[in-house]
């Protein structure tokens, strides 16, 4: 299989890790790509006419895209239990959307302050994304002491990406200090061999 890659996507990393989870990370080709709201990759675009990362193709040969429909096709492929059966895989499910909307909003936040001409930037723009990235690691908060010890699932791997692309591009932002359960959840996720064999680069 091959996957388009970027060393700073939090998405691609929530691939990698899953992959790693599941036994599956040795089959795996990365092919680095620079792609951008701005600047589009010719390679990429033919295999995803989106031009979006992360981007799998199949050993058969097919295209796979977006992160969730990757990693529910590697949890397939291996036999995992990422997506749980039963009542659980909702739960996992809904967990994986509320981190990828924490991703979603970063991301927009990083695109205005470094895209953008400063004369351009919207301060507003900023803030509101930044509350929704807030919100969602209060209800985090509120639910990471309920957890299940070792608890491991599509959830948690969307969760531990986006937080780690936050270490990575938002160091200011401190969401340790509002969110100290979730914290200490992640210093022992963050420990994982397929954490320490994914960390994001700039």
């Amino acid at each position: 299989m091959k996957l388009y890659y970027s060393s700073t996507s939090p998405y691609v990393r929530k691939c990698l890790i899953a992959a790693h989870e599941l036994g599956l990370a040795d089959r795996i080709q990365l092919a680095p790509v620079v792609t951008m709201p701005t600047a589009h990759s010719p390679e990429l675009m033919r295999d995803n006419p989106l031009c979006k990362l992360p981007t799998l193709i199949t050993d058969e040969g097919h295209a796979l895209y977006d992160s969730r429909v990757i990693c529910e096709y590697l949890n397939d492929l291996s036999g995992g239990r990422l997506i749980p059966a039963g009542g659980g895989k909702w739960t996992a499910l809904v967990d994986q959307s509320l981190a990828d909307g924490i991703l979603d909003a970063a991301l927009l936040m990083r695109y205005e302050a470094v895209l953008r001409p400063a004369e351009r930037q919207w301060p507003a723009w900023r803030e509101t994304q930044e509350e929704k990235v807030r919100s969602a690691l209060g209800q985090f908060e509120r639910q990471a002491a309920g957890w299940p010890a070792g608890r491991l699932d599509i959830g948690v791997i969307a969760l531990a990406s986006a937080l780690g692309y936050l270490d990575l591009r938002f160091p200011d932002m401190d969401w340790r200090g509002a969110a100290p359960g979730l914290a200490a959840w992640f210093a022992g996720f963050d420990q994982r061999p397929s954490m320490r064999a994914t960390v994001l680069k700039a």
